[in-house]
C-alpha cells in the first residue's frame, strides 16, 4: 500500500518536525480504528523532513526516544499533509505533482491551492503543534508520552518559553497538559536545557547557520528571506556574525533576492539584532522605524518572525 507523507517547512525547526511526528501517528490511530475522518485516503501516515535537524530538535528527539524522520524533498507522484505551512517558497519541490490531503498551521493563509476540497485546519496559535495536541483530544486519542514530550518542545520552541507575542492561552494550558503526561515537572528548566543546544553554533559553517531556521517570501514582487538563529546570549554569535553577514551577501546574489534579514534572537534580553543585506535601506526604516546602523538594527522585544518582522516588511514593500 502506497504511503501519505507528513512535511513540514524547509529548513525544518522543531514545531515542523515534531508536528509532522504527532500528526503522523495521530492519523495512523485513526486508521487502525474505522474513523470515518481517514474514509478516504487509509494509507500508513509517515512524517518527512525537509532538511537537517537543527540542534534544538536533534536534542528533543534524542531526550524523548523518537526516532528522525527520514529525508524527503520532493513531492512528486505523492500524497502529502502540510504542517506548519501553506506557502509553495517553503513546501516540497514539484508540490503540484502532488496529492496534498491536508494542511494543519498556524501562520497566515499561504499560496497553495488544491483542485479539490480536503482537510485545512488553521488557527492563530503560536505553535502548530498546540493545535495536534487539540486534535488528539477531540478524536479521543490517548497521547503516548514520547509524543507528549516533542509536542511540548515544539509549543515552547516555537513561543520561546512563552516569551513571543505568538502565545496564547491556548499554547500554554497545552503545554501544561503535555507536560502532565510526558512527566516533565518544570517546563521552565527543560526549555532552559532546549535553549542551550539550541545555542550550540560550534562546528557550523556560515552558510548552515544562515538556513538554520530560513524562510522565503514573495512580497509586492519581490523575493525577501527571511531567517532566524535563537541564542541565550548574543554574545555566542560575535565570532561568526561577520562572516554569518558575508554568508548573506553571497545567498543574495546567488538567489536573486532583494532583502535578505537575519534575526539574531538573545532569549535572555528579550530582543533581536537584525542582520540586514537589501537593494533598497529604506525599506527596513519604513518597516522598523529605524535607519540600517551599518549592517544592523536592534529591536528591542522582537522575538517573532511571524509576528514581528514580516508582516511589517510586507507592509513596508507594499507601501
Amino acid at each position: 500500500m502506497s504511503k501519505i507523507y507528513v512535511a513540514g517547512h524547509k529548513s525544518p525547526d522543531t514545531d515542523s518536525i515534531c508536528s509532522a511526528i504527532g500528526y503522523a501517528y495521530l492519523r495512523n490511530q485513526l486508521v487502525k480504528s474505522g474513523s470515518p475522518y481517514c474514509a478516504h485516503h487509509k494509507e500508513e501516515a509517515v512524517a518527512v523532513r525537509q532538511g537537517d535537524l537543527n540542534p534544538e530538535t536533534e536534542f528533543v528527539l534524542k531526550h524523548f526516544g523518537v526516532p528522525t524522520p527520514e529525508l524527503m524533498t520532493d513531492g512528486a507522484g505523492k500524497k502529502v499533509i502540510l504542517v506548519d505551512h501553506s506557502e509553495r517558497g517553503q513546501t516540497l519541490d514539484n508540490i503540484d505533482q502532488a496529492e496534498i490531503v491536508a494542511i494543519i498551521d498556524h501562520h497566515k493563509i499561504g499560496d497553495i491551492t488544491t483542485p479539490n476540497p480536503i482537510v485545512f485546519i488553521n488557527m492563530p496559535t503560536g505553535c502548530t503543534a498546540s493545535i495536534i495536541k487539540s486534535l488528539f483530544e477531540f478524536f479521543k486519542v490517548d497521547i503516548p508520552k514520547e509524543i507528549a514530550g516533542i509536542l511540548l518542545a515544539a509549543i515552547l520552541s516555537d513561543t520561546v518559553a512563552f516569551k513571543s507575542v505568538t502565545t496564547t492561552d491556548f499554547d500554554k494550558k497545552a503545554a501544561e497538559d503535555l507536560a502532565k503526561i510526558a512527566g516533565i515537572d518544570d517546563i521552565m528548566a527543560f526549555a532552559m536545557e532546549m535553549f542551550k543546544a539550541k545555542s550550540d553554533v560550534s562546528g557550523k559553517s556560515p552558510r548552515d547557520l544562515l538556513y538554520r531556521d530560513f524562510k522565503d517570501y514573495t512580497m509586492a514582487g519581490n523575493k525577501v528571506g527571511a531567517g532566524q538563529i535563537e541564542v541565550v546570549s548574543l554574545d555566542l554569535l560575535a565570532e561568526v556574525k561577520d562572516s554569518i553577514y558575508d554568508e548573506m551577501q553571497k545567498v543574495k546574489a546567488e538567489g536573486g533576492y532583494h532583502t535578505i534579514v537575519l534575526m539574531l534572537t538573545d532569549i535572555m534580553k528579550e530582543g533581536t539584532e537584525l542582520l540586514v543585506v537589501t537593494d533598497d535601506p529604506s525599506v527596513i526604516e519604513k518597516a522598523f522605524g529605524k535607519k540600517l546602523e551599518g549592517k544592523s538594527i536592534w529591536l528591542d522585544g522582537v522575538m517573532s518572525r511571524k509576528k514581528q518582522v514580516v508582516p511589517p516588511l510586507e507592509k513596508a514593500f507594499g507601501a
